[in-house]
């Protein structure tokens, strides 16, 4: 019989594309209602009394193996319903006349041609090119009950099965991947297909679809795309206003105002996010005072640090968990009247750990003593200055009542301000850095051991990184202006777009970034746009512009595990407005791919959806997945194993989150930082971390991985006045 709404049932193995197959759905099936599970949320037996209320069955990839019942939960016994529980499935193949193998060459991110018969899932599909994520397949049996729809022609594994259906139960299955974004026909005309077929079906066993309830609901969860506001916030009834003056000095840089406001005392906190280069267009400078609120926070404590005027208390969490206390505390801080054209009114400035990231995805931290960092550290910004660097404007803002004389003071400031005469090379750099890079055979053997988890299955890519220690003697120091020093001259040797310098005791940040990972613009139109954007040299940038198959793998993977978070989040109005074109900026290039994702208008008229989307984004989204990998769950776990120790502020994010409800992040890359017990240089000697490494993929060298990572390093390096063949 027919439906006049369709309900499947989508199951989830832990992979990175989930919701992208979810989204496709929708496109092919109208108004279809999706239920999203894991595979192993339910045991077969608690599962079957709920199958008569879905349509259908999507099984959705997953890392692992299908002949590893960890890898593949309840989807096992999906293969051996009895005849009164069988509904159409889509992706089944093992224990139906199929037996698993290992490609010769894998094929993570890669495109290939697909051929087919014109019948069945693919009736009325003209030409495929799709794009497979697999080191695994199956051969068929030739007297099994699993017959062949489609294929690829392989120069190294040969004739790879690339669809199949079952003779007689209601199951067919893709190898290709038909909801990423670069595959090209059979992709939405499949899924018609299969759902016409499911009808079918399910007309000729005259199988009955029971109604959905209230008790079914709160067994099975809420359908796809979730609700956008859970629980809604009440506006603050006074909203602060915005003060706002500017002025125009051309010749006035951000280090000079840097230096007036502050950035030379090493004992007082302080907080610069810069943009250094094209690009980059705006830089924030914090004003910070002694009432400047400061917020930290460890995964697994029970409160929140709150440290203002020098006084330390705590705000138990209780039952929300720190995101859902972020998100209060911002609503009550709800602006609205601020300049436009300024990306920053005021709000929280700072940086969220790796580890914030892994533990949103439900992966046991093995805190590591060598990381005291706190995984959240923020100051709620009330007085700024915003430089923007096209039209030469300084703006000054205040989001306290009836601060006006501060402005007008700081602005006349910034007027008379004297410029100084020294440079980044003028600097003094502590002597006699001790420098401790990780060790080149340990490196390459986890590359190698990455390799195989990639050949198994297990993941389509990793990012593997190490750490270099960095020990330098306090007593060489300048006192009160080190870290600052090292910035200057970090900014200068590595100009970036996404630089920052935070002092936000006890963690001190350099940075000078060339991501950025995500940001959002204010309600009620918020859209949220990733930028996958690393720098490139001009040989990676003239293979890309040939399609160079490396470079743009390790780009779709993350490009299509990026708009599977933003689909979890914001639901099906996700679009990539720009794939793995280059762009040239002065002398360094970028491969750049940009996705977009907005809020329905449904969810747009939900109290506090608007206020709350940048921040549900970013959570979700945590840790980045140019940092991991894909898919991100399986890919953590493994890096975890690989790497043993935590990565702390490297491989996190930093940025601010605006009292308007916008919000710029960008990773946590191509820096270095430190832990002080207390304000200002502490003990006989400065210790600086820098994290670097890289995506490892099938077609990998672990040599030039090895020099990849080291490159990376000596950019950071140049800091502390190191050569750059201290890292051979």
């Amino acid at each position: 019989m027919t439906l006049e709404i369709p309900r499947l049932l989508l199951i989830d193995s832990y992979d990175s594309f989930t919701h992208n197959l979810a989204a496709l759905c929708r496109q092919a099936i109208p108004n279809v209602l999706i239920t999203i599970i894991k595979n192993d949320d339910f045991e077969i037996g608690n599962l079957l009394p709920y199958l008569p209320y879905f349509s259908a069955i999507i099984v959705g990839p997953g890392p692992g193996s299908p002949e590893v019942s960890e890898d593949v939960g309840v989807v096992r016994d999906l293969w051996k319903l009895k005849d009164h529980d069988l509904l159409p499935i889509f992706g089944l193949a093992i224990e139906n006349g199929a037996i698993l193998k290992r490609l010769k060459a894998v094929k993570h991110g890669l495109m290939s041609s697909v051929h087919h018969r014109s019948m069945d899932l693919f009736d009325a599909v003209g030409s495929v090119r799709a794009v497979r994520y697999h080191s695994l397949h199956v051969k068929l049996k030739e007297d099994g009950e699993v017959e062949e729809l489609a294929w690829a022609h392989d120069e190294e594994n040969g004739k790879v099965v690339m669809a199949i259906r079952h003779k007689y139960l209601p199951f067919w299955a893709v190898q290709y991947h038909p909801e990423s974004v670069c595959t090209e026909g059979g992709g939405v005309q499949v899924l018609r297909n299969f759902w016409r077929l499911a009808q079918t079906w399910t007309k000729k066993k005259d199988r009955s679809i029971m109604n959905w309830n209230e008790e079914v609901g709160r067994i099975m969860g809420k359908f796809w795309p979730y609700p956008t506001a859970p629980a809604p916030l009440s506006t603050p009834n006074d909203r602060p206003a915005v003060i706002v003056s500017s002025l125009l000095r051309p010749e006035i840089t951000v280090v000079d105002a840097c230096e007036a406001f502050g950035a030379s005392n090493e004992s007082s906190r302080f907080a610069l996010l810069e943009s250094a280069s094209q690009p980059g267009r705006y830089s924030i400078l914090a004003c910070i005072s002694s009432s400047t609120l400061q917020i930290t926070y460890r995964v697994g404590d029970e409160s929140v640090t709150l440290t203002k005027n020098d006084q330390v208390s705590y705000e138990t969490l209780g039952l929300q968990d720190i995101w859902s206390w972020l998100g209060k505390f911002m609503h009550s801080r709800a602006v609205e009247d601020g300049s436009p054209q300024l990306p920053f009114w005021g709000g929280l400035v700072g940086c969220l750990s790796y580890e914030l990231g892994v533990h949103s995805l439900h992966i046991p931290l093995c805190r590591d003593s060598t990381n005291m960092h706190p995984d959240v550290n923020f100051i709620f910004v009330e007085r700024s200055i915003v430089f923007d660097s096209h039209t030469k404007r300084v703006f000054v803002q205040s989001l306290k009542p009836d601060d006006h004389s501060w402005v007008a003071r700081t602005v006349e400031r910034l007027e008379n301000l004297p410029l100084s005469s020294s440079s980044a090379s003028d600097l003094a750099i502590c002597p006699n850095p001790t420098i401790t890079i990780p060790n080149k055979n340990r490196y390459i053997s986890n590359i190698q051991q990455a390799k195989e988890h990639l050949y198994a299955g297990d993941s389509y890519e990793l990012c593997l990184t190490a750490q270099t220690q960095i020990s330098i003697p306090s007593s060489g120091c300048k006192v009160g202006s080190a870290s600052w020093q090292r910035y200057k001259k970090l900014r200068k040797a590595n100009p970036a777009p996404h630089s920052a310098y935070l002092r936000l005791h006890p963690t001190t940040l350099l940075s000078s970034s060339p991501e950025r990972f995500l940001s959002y613009s204010r309600p009620p139109d918020s859209i949220c746009t990733v930028r996958k954007a690393p720098y490139i040299t001009r040989s990676v940038a003239e293979k890309a512009l040939i399609g160079n198959p490396k470079e743009v793998a390790e780009n779709l993977m993350i490009v299509d595990l990026i708009r599977h978070d933003l689909h979890g989040v914001v639901g099906e109005d996700v679009e990539v407005k720009q794939f793995c074109s280059v762009e040239e900026y002065e002398t360094v290039w970028q491969l750049v791919s940009v996705i977009e994702g907005r809020l329905c208008d449904r969810a747009h008229s939900i109290s506090g959806a608007g206020d709350q989307l940048g921040w549900r984004v970013l959570k979700e989204s945590l840790p980045p997945g140019s940092m991991t990998g894909a898919p991100k769950k399986r890919s953590v776990e493994i890096l975890q194993q690989l790497e043993s120790q935590e990565r702390g502020i490297y491989s996190g994010v930093f940025g601010y989150w605006c009292v308007g409800g916008s919000g710029d992040w960008s990773v946590t890359i191509r820096s270095c930082f430190k832990y002080d017990e207390s304000a200002g240089c502490s003990g006989s000697r400065e210790e600086w971390v820098i994290g670097a490494g890289g995506a490892i993929t099938a077609l990998s060298d672990p040599a030039s991985e090895w020099d990849e990572m080291t490159t990376k390093l000596q950019s950071v390096l140049r800091a502390f006045g190191a050569l750059s063949s201290s890292a051979d």
